[in-house]
């Protein structure tokens, strides 16, 4: 059987006997290839070469997401401006310009100024939503089916649910908060028109080929608690779902960080499984804590990110390792949770590959 087709058992809920082990490494090769500190093994290794010489799959949502095309009304434009570290980007329209500042450093960037930021930006927010239309690249898909063959199975990550696309891309998390209590209705209209032109994403996406769908929203129970969850983004979640059920498709969320509060949703949300729930110590939960509270849910990951630094014990990684086999399989993607770090010992994963294939047989 071949990682794809052992991928899609598992979220088809078919008879599986085989562990899949699917950990994200892109990071750390991208991050190692640019500063020339790829250990001499894999120094010419391309990074798909470098999944398969340690034996694991290609969780590949990264080479199908350009099959999903965004296009912006006519009347929308953008202008960018590259001053240093800073790069400011102004979309223009006609009801209204937007604008976000970006500070960009050697590995990394992070936003000085989001887009929206007052009633005005929020109108013109919505404008622009109402009128992006959205469609599927056939070809953009066959490329990186070639591209990714059998190493996993199609995966498409999607924009984020309503009040997690307003913390990480729309406001700002402060900013975001504030709006919810200061200006409740006009952020209650916004995420309303969130929903909305999500429903153009939904009609595209249950028409594609693609089965395993990504909602990768990065849940954090300190920037979305039980209560606006239960009042935002359950509802949105259960809408999405339930549309996506009906046309055949497989989902789950992202939730990272702290989830313990969130747990007790995790069945009534609608989703097949979820991904890279952050067990101690980095998140607030055990893997004990996630098999109660998952029911027959997939776990997507499971093995905590620090068990690949060098200075943890190799013995806390064998024993999540089967910790895992043992809590969740075969309701079970094995990976990193959340991804191993730039400064992590890459070879932690070929021992994870080797109990795997003792399981494996």
């Amino acid at each position: 059987m071949t990682f794809r087709e052992l991928n899609l058992r598992i979220f088809r809920r078919e008879p599986v006997d085989q562990v899949l082990w699917q950990p994200r490494i892109e990071h750390w090769y991208s991050i190692n290839k640019r500063d020339g500190t790829l250990p001499e093994r894999y120094r010419d290794m391309t990074m798909l070469e470098l999944f398969d010489d340690l034996d694991c799959s290609v969780r590949g949502y990264w080479a199908f997401n350009d099959a999903q095309r965004f296009e912006d009304s006519e009347d929308v434009t953008a202008e960018t401006r590259d001053e240093g570290h800073l790069v400011t980007t102004t979309i223009r329209t006609p009801v209204g310009d937007l604008v976000r500042i970006e500070e960009r450093t050697t590995d990394s960037h992070y936003t000085r100024k989001y887009p929206v930021t007052t009633p005005d930006d929020m109108r013109v927010m919505e404008w622009i939503m109402a009128r992006r239309q959205v469609s599927f690249d056939w070809t953009r898909y066959e490329e990186a089916c070639t591209l990714i063959g059998d190493r996993g199975a199609p995966t498409i990550f999607i924009p984020r649910v309503n009040l997690m696309r307003i913390y990480i891309e729309f406001m700002g998390f402060e900013n975001g908060i504030e709006a919810l209590y200061e200006l409740p209705k006009e952020t209650e209209h916004l995420i309303a028109a969130i929903n909305e032109s999500d429903e153009a994403l939904l009609d595209m996406l249950c028409a594609c080929p693609i089965e395993i769908i990504n909602f990768g929203d990065n849940v954090h129970q300190a920037m979305c608690p039980p209560p606006l969850f239960e009042k935002y983004v359950m509802p949105q979640y259960q809408r999405r779902n339930e549309r996506l059920r009906a046309a055949g498709k497989k989902t789950y969320p992202h939730w990272d960080g702290d989830c313990g509060q969130l747990l007790p949703y995790a069945q009534d949300c609608g989703f097949d499984g979820i991904e890279a729930i952050t067990p101690v110590p980095q998140g607030d939960v055990t893997l004990e804590q996630v098999r109660d509270g998952f029911g027959d849910r997939i776990l997507l990951d499971g093995i905590p990110c620090t068990d690949f630094l060098f200075d943890t014990p190799e013995e806390s990684l064998i024993e999540n390792t089967r910790k895992c086999i043992e809590y969740f399989h075969p309701r079970l993607v094995l990976g990193i949770s959340d991804e191993i770090s730039p400064i992590g010992d890459i070879e932690r994963v070929r021992m994870v590959s080797a109990i795997v294939a003792e399981y494996n047989g």
